[in-house]
Formats: structure tokens, C-alpha cells, sequence
């Protein structure tokens, strides 16, 4: 493991200029695992530079020749999944089952974009004048700064290198603070994997605000990704605003799981388990507000109940399935929405506390908690959560339904449990949301667009649409 020498531009691995490094540490004990290097602002418009150079010749190269490095990099990532997944079960805590489950959907990215970067095509169209032809053409657009963040360290650092550098543009990424040595790994498998000097660079440090900086405003940046909070990616936006940049924001959600009278309440509760506590309720998929018809919340609470109560809590490497929060903050936040619920009168059917067990008391752990009678009044109702806590919230008709889950300014991911296809068509189309599950708690892969409305994000990650994101449009009119 690489400790201090984390930054990689235009081909070396390098420490920062002033040999600073800070901390990594396991969220489930405190423990210092490693160090990466604290890069300030001249490390990172070094690599600003450093992916300029790289464009012309990178963006030259033919889509097979791009397609290559990326295939190769995903057979790489496929080989070594399971260091991977022990490593981001060390920095982030996740389980190793989820962990080695991500690293497969990572490498599903380079995969999927090395075949679309055979797919980028051109257009021909008629014009209105004789001797006269106009000619569309799809082109990279330079270069590129990523943020990605620290809740799925691999799979979100892929799904933005992949469709850039298929597209022919080159980037500089800046890893989450938290799981720096997720995004060191990731990056030594793209450089044995071939990929030229300068191309991919990383920026790893723990000034977020100092190298963030000029990744938003330099005007050799042509395009910023961030995947984080809608707080942060909001001022981002703003700052990019200036040059223009090109924005693809993948930020906060606010998901109702909504589940008709019609539904097996077991099977609803089994699927509301499922994504509620992925990843420690760690993602913006996540529901945050469980909708259920009056007649069969009692069934559904018991089931979900029960299948919390047998959730595991420890250490991912223990074949637990809640693990850590990521740090005091992330806790703070969880156990001051579920004070806020039980004060103004919700109630607590499960959990509810701090983890203080022999062996957990140094990490962030949170009881899976589940909370009944929640209402528009309490905190969880409008605030997003990312923590255990399952809110339910009765209600009576379809028309009711679909106001609650719209109501509110996310538009993320959405869920709905029912065995009336009518209903099911006309509930997602009336869900002002991204992404819909009917009966189905994974409406996800690479293959398929992931995005939000509202103030969930701007753009799409993934499928066909997701590599447009790297792409300007050229019009060509010659006359003839």
C-alpha cells in the first residue's frame, strides 16, 4: 500500500510538494490504516496541465485504441476484486459481500464504455439548399475534474473515468477524503492497464476547498462531475458558472418507497429492508420515507421489524450486514433526526441508539432503527437522512400517495409495491423522480442512465447517455 505518494500526474506516482500526508482511518475502530498525500493547489494545476497536454493525443487515438485500455482495465479490476473489496471494507466499512459486489459493478463501467466508445456517431442531414450538406459530428470536449465521494469509493470513480476517457477527453478526479487508498488503487490498475501520461490524474488531500478550487474554476477545465451533496453541489454549480463549464451533478435524494394495499406486506418489508440498510442506509438510492396503506401497516411494520432485528452489526469483514457510519458527524446527524421523531411523537419499534457493544464503542455505530406515526412535522420527513432509520408514514388512497411522495424538492430514486400493472404505469409516470422501481429495489447498472431531477442533480451516469456527457456537438455546413 502506497503511503504518501498518492497523487498520480501525467504518469508518476508523487507525493505532495511539501511531503504533508494525512490520515486514513477504519470507521469501525478509529484505527489509522494508511496515509495519502495532502495536495494543495499547485499539485492539482499541475495535473490541470498535465490532462491539457494529454488531450490532443488522447482524443486522436481511434475509439478501438480507447476501448482497449478499458477492456483491459476491467479485466485487471475483475482479477484483483477481492484486494479491492477487503480495502474498501478496511477505509469505508462496508461489508465485504457489498464491498465485492461494488468492484463488480465498477468494473461493469469499463466494460460498458469501451463498447459505447465504438458508438459515438456522426449525422448526416438534408439541407435546405442545393449544393449544400450539413454534417453533425460528436466530439470529446477536453478536459474533465471529478469529485467523487466516499460512500461507494470504486464504482463511483468508474462511473465517471470510464465514459470520459472513452469519449477521448482526459480529467483530473479528486477522491473523498475519507477513502483516498480506494481511488490510489483504482488508478494503479488504469496505469498498468496502459492508459497514456496525463490522461487520468489523482489528486488525493484533505483540503477538500483548497484543491477543489481550481478543478471548478480553471478555464482549461472544460467540464466538472461531481457526485456529493446538493449543499456542495450547488456551490459548485455557482462557481462554475463563470466559464460556462459543462455540469454533470449526481447529488442528494429523498426517496418514498410507497406500497400499495395490494402488496404482499412481507415481500414489500423484505425489499424496504434490503435498500433501506444498503450500505448503512449510506446511499442516495436509499428510501427515506415509507409510504404504506393504513390497512396492512401493521403486517408490513412487523415484518420489517423482524427482519431488522436480525441485522447483523459489525465489522464488514465479520460478515455483518450494518457496519460503521462514516464518521461523528455522519452519527450525529442520524441520532438527532430520530430525537427530533420521538419528541414530536413518533414511534420507536427498533433501535434507536448508539452501537456501545465490546468491540464497536470506537467506531460509528448506529442501531438499524425503525420508526412508526412519522409525519411531515419531524426532521427525516424533509432532511435526508444517509443512516439506518427507517421512517413509515399510513396512508389512505392513490391520489394521497403520489402528493406524499412528490412532496418534496429531491427527485432522485422512487419505489413502489404493487400488483396492479395499471396502477404501477401510472404511479411512475406521475413520480417526479429519476429513477423508478416497481416491485424492485435495484433499478440500477451500467447499462441503464442513473440521474435526478430537481435539485437531485443534473445529467446521467451510465447506459448511452452517459458518455453524451463528454460529448460536444458540431455542426458542419459546406457548400459544394
Amino acid at each position: 500500500m502506497r503511503q504518501g505518494d498518492t497523487l498520480y500526474i501525467d504518469g508518476e506516482w508523487t507525493a505532495a510538494d511539501r511531503g504533508g500526508t494525512f490520515p486514513v482511518t477504519d470507521p469501525a475502530n478509529g484505527t489509522e490504516i494508511g496515509r495519502a498525500a495532502d495536495a494543495g493547489r499547485a499539485e492539482t494545476e499541475r495535473a490541470i496541465a498535465a490532462a491539457q497536454a494529454a488531450f490532443p493525443g488522447w482524443s486522436g487515438r481511434t475509439a478501438y485504441e480507447r476501448a482497449a485500455v478499458l477492456d483491459t482495465a476491467h479485466r485487471l479490476m475483475t482479477e484483483q476484486c477481492e484486494e479491492l473489496a477487503q480495502l474498501m471494507t478496511r477505509e469505508q466499512g462496508k461489508s465485504l459481500k457489498a464491498a465485492r459486489n461494488e468492484v463488480k459493478y465498477a468494473a461493469d463501467f469499463l466494460s460498458w464504455f469501451a463498447e459505447e466508445a465504438k458508438r459515438v456517431y456522426g449525422a448526416t442531414l438534408p439541407s435546405n439548399r442545393a449544393g449544400h450538406r450539413f454534417f453533425v459530428l460528436r466530439q470529446p470536449l477536453g478536459v474533465v475534474s471529478a469529485i467523487t465521494p466516499w460512500n461507494y469509493p470504486v464504482s463511483m470513480i468508474t462511473r465517471k473515468v470510464a465514459p470520459a476517457i472513452a469519449a477521448g477527453c482526459t480529467m483530473v478526479l479528486k477522491p473523498a477524503e475519507q477513502t483516498p487508498l480506494c481511488a490510489v488503487a483504482v488508478f494503479e490498475i488504469l496505469a498498468e492497464a496502459g492508459l497514456p501520461a496525463g490522461v487520468a490524474n489523482l489528486v488525493t488531500t484533505g483540503r477538500p476547498a483548497e484543491v477543489g478550487e481550481p478543478l471548478v474554476t480553471s478555464p482549461a477545465v472544460r467540464k466538472l462531475t461531481f457526485t456529493g451533496s446538493t449543499q456542495v453541489g450547488k456551490l459548485l454549480a455557482g462557481q462554475a458558472a463563470g466559464d460556462m463549464k459543462r455540469l454533470s451533478m449526481e447529488l442528494g435524494g429523498h426517496a418514498p418507497f410507497v406500497v400499495f394495499d395490494d402488496a404482499d406486506p412481507v415481500h414489500a418489508a423484505k425489499g424496504a429492508a434490503l435498500v433501506k440498510f444498503l450500505n448503512t442506509g449510506q446511499a442516495c438510492i436509499c428510501p427515506n420515507r415509507i409510504y404504506v396503506h393504513r390497512s396492512i401497516m401493521d403486517p408490513f411494520a412487523a415484518a420489517l421489524v423482524d427482519r431488522v432485528k436480525r441485522l447483523k452489526i459489525g465489522r464488514g469483514d465479520g460478515g455483518c450486514d450494518i457496519g460503521p457510519l462514516v464518521d461523528e458527524a455522519a452519527l450525529a446527524k442520524v441520532q438527532r433526526q430520530v430525537a427530533d421523531a420521538t419528541a414530536k411523537g413518533a414511534r420507536l419499534l427498533v433501535g434507536g441508539e448508539r452501537v456501545l457493544d465490546e468491540g464497536l464503542a470506537q467506531g460509528q455505530f448506529f442501531a438499524p432503527t425503525v420508526l412508526a406515526d412519522v409525519d411531515s412535522t419531524m426532521t427525516i420527513y424533509r432532511e435526508e437522512t444517509f443512516g439506518p432509520v427507517a421512517a413509515l408514514i399510513p396512508f389512505d388512497d392513490e391520489a394521497e400517495a403520489i402528493e406524499l411522495a412528490n412532496d418534496t424538492e429531491y427527485g432522485l430514486a422512487s419505489y413502489v409495491y404493487t400488483k396492479d400493472l395499471a396502477r404501477a404505469l401510472r404511479f411512475a409516470e406521475a413520480l417526479q423522480f429519476g429513477i423508478v422501481g416497481v416491485n424492485d429495489i435495484n433499478p440500477t447498472a451500467a447499462a441503464a442512465p442513473f440521474g435526478g431531477v430537481g435539485v437531485s442533480g443534473l445529467g446521467r451516469e451510465g447506459g448511452a447517455q452517459g458518455i453524451d456527457e463528454y460529448l460536444d456537438v458540431k455542426l458542419v455546413g459546406i457548400s459544394i
